[in-house]
């Protein structure tokens, strides 16, 4: 394996908005990249292609051949998945290749992938997005995690990534991601479910004065907005996200009620969205109101005809 990352092959598994954006990133740096994601294989490939051919990735036929070629590995794919994808690239895995966990898996999963990969000669990291990923891109703020992490932090660095070592010890980046989310994704679902319902009784104006009064930090209509962009777009993917962080709950013996809550609300939102509720997910329009009252109209519209 080359001693200087930017002669690593780096690949890329999922190809959705934050494969898309780190493969950007590298590519500006002439990094070689390669991308597999499981869409690639259907209907949905299209965008996938064109997006590759733009930023000169090569594509791969499947995980194992990912695998067998790259030095560094990104597994940036549904929560659900995170172990499923570290046991399709285990057999093929190059010695010594760093395979870097992006999901937002609990401990639990996270240590059931650790142990795939590296026994099979891979080197296993987990890393911890700490935060939306568009804003930030490859510099978005990363905890790392396991035995290997003090090692892979410059590397990632000479790369463009913004990584810190939270813990030798595997499971406690994921951890802290974990417990955060608990907050941020039920923030997410609880200001859907409010300002929704505050705008059937026609009381939004009265209840956004009292939150601002209440946290003055906060402008609730600007939040307001970004939430229902954000969960529209990705309520499939994070309300898989929150499951796991449901799951990091049990592992302490704790039941999550709030966790499972916000899972529901945000598969609820998402299943809306494919049903064309918000408009067509293609459209440049799509999720980019930036008034939640046109979302939330979209959703007590739809609720008349149940």
């Amino acid at each position: 394996m080359p001693t200087d990352p930017k002669r690593w092959q780096i690949g890329l598994i999922g190809y959705g908005e934050v494969g898309r954006i780190l493969a950007e990133d590298l590519r500006k740096q002439d990094v070689k990249v390669y991308a597999y994601d499981i869409k690639l294989g259907g209907g949905q490939s299209a965008p996938l292609r064109a997006h590759a051919e733009r930023f000169g990735v090569a594509l791969a036929p499947s995980h194992a051949a990912l695998a067998a070629d790259a030095d560094f590995i990104v597994s940036a794919v549904t929560a659900s998945q995170a172990v499923a994808v570290a046991q399709a690239c285990a057999p093929a895995i190059r010695n010594g290749c760093w395979f870097l966990d992006f999901n937002s898996a609990s401990p639990g999963a996270k240590r059931r992938a650790a142990a795939m990969i590296d026994g099979a000669g891979g080197r296993y990291g987990e890393g911890a997005v700490m935060t939306s990923v568009p804003p930030y891109r490859i510099k978005v703020p990363l905890l790392l995690g396991g035995g290997g992490a003090r090692e892979l932090a410059p590397l990632l660095a000479a790369l463009g990534f913004d990584a810190k070592v939270a813990s030798e010890e595997l499971g406690v980046a994921s951890a802290v991601k974990m417990c955060r989310s608990i907050i941020i994704k039920g923030m997410e679902a609880m200001v859907i479910e409010s300002f929704t319902t505050a705008r059937a009784y026609g009381v939004e104006d009265a209840v956004l004065a009292s939150l601002a009064q209440t946290f003055p930090a906060i402008n609730w209509e600007r939040q307001g907005a970004y939430f229902f962009q954000r969960v529209i777009e990705h309520g499939r993917r994070r309300a898989e996200e929150v499951r796991e962080v449901a799951e990091t709950v049990r592992e302490v013996g704790l039941t999550p009620w709030s966790s499972q809550g916000t899972a529901e609300r945000q598969a609820w939102m998402a299943d809306l969205a494919d049903a064309g509720v918000f408009g067509t997910r293609e459209s440049k329009a799509f999720a980019r109101s930036p008034d939640w009252r046109t979302e939330a109209d979209r959703i007590l519209e739809e609720l008349k005809k149940v």
